[in-house]
């Protein structure tokens, strides 16, 4: 049975592709925050689910997943992310550092893991969450933005130097996704991000989920140093 590792399992867009690939069969090893017992976790996934509690820009967490590593990988979907939003005159090194660690630091120390054990096996799929605003820049998030930006093009660099082991990796760079706590955003915000789509509308967790799983496939074999923009038409706006 194949294995899965995600990270920001546990709500979200993050809990919808975990939701996916266990309907697609897979051996789920989510990775996140909250305790087991403080996620939905166990209950959603009564079998064939890992679960690590872990900071993945911690030294510690990486630990702790390659010990999961070591027993066997094939897909790796970098998902967790965060944001510390704030102008470019008023950000401090601290909401700099703390988005660079979180959102690109980790991801490169993650799928360096990942990626050794994936050469002994000669295969394996990574998988990492960019965003639309890496191809248009975003007000206030002079930090979210390059993390995403970077992705993309360390994307294409892996893509290059790993090829030869059979291992592809890819982006999926979402729009604007009605997660919960998009949802809680007032209605005046929402309406503004729907008209920014040629389908006026927001996107679903489970669009971004069903991105990921093409891309996992053998359908997607051929596909590798891309990014899937899931958007709704925004990018071309």
């Amino acid at each position: 049975m194949k294995r899965v590792f995600i990270t920001g399992a546990a709500n979200g867009i993050g809990l919808a592709t975990a939701t996916k690939f266990y309907n697609d069969n897979y051996h789920l090893v989510l990775v996140d925050l909250p305790s087991l017992k403080e996620s939905e976790l166990e209950s959603r996934f009564p079998e064939r689910m890992t679960y690590i509690q872990a900071d993945v820009s911690s030294e510690d967490g990486l630990s702790k997943i390659n010990l999961e590593i070591e027993k066997g990988i094939d897909v790796l979907i970098n998902n967790a992310g965060i944001t510390r939003d704030a102008t470019f005159l008023k950000m401090t090194n601290e909401q700099w550092d703390q988005v660079i660690s979180v959102n690109l630091t980790s991801i490169f120390k993650l799928s360096q893991l990942a990626a050794k054990k994936m050469k002994e096996n000669n295969n394996g799929v990574i998988l990492n969450a960019s965003s639309v605003v890496a191809h248009y820049g975003n007000f206030g998030q002079t930090n979210y933005t390059a993390t995403k930006a970077a992705l993309i093009a360390m994307t294409k660099t892996l893509s290059k130097e790993l090829g030869r082991y059979n291992i592809r990796i890819n982006c999926v760079a979402p729009g604007f996704i009605a997660t919960n706590m998009v949802k809680k955003m007032p209605e005046k915000i929402l309406q503004s991000m729907e008209e920014k789509s040629p389908l006026n509308k927001l996107g679903k967790p489970e669009d971004i989920a069903n991105a990921y799983s093409f891309l996992a496939s053998d359908q997607a074999s051929y596909i590798t140093g891309t990014t899937l923009n899931v958007d709704g038409g925004v990018v071309i706006g």
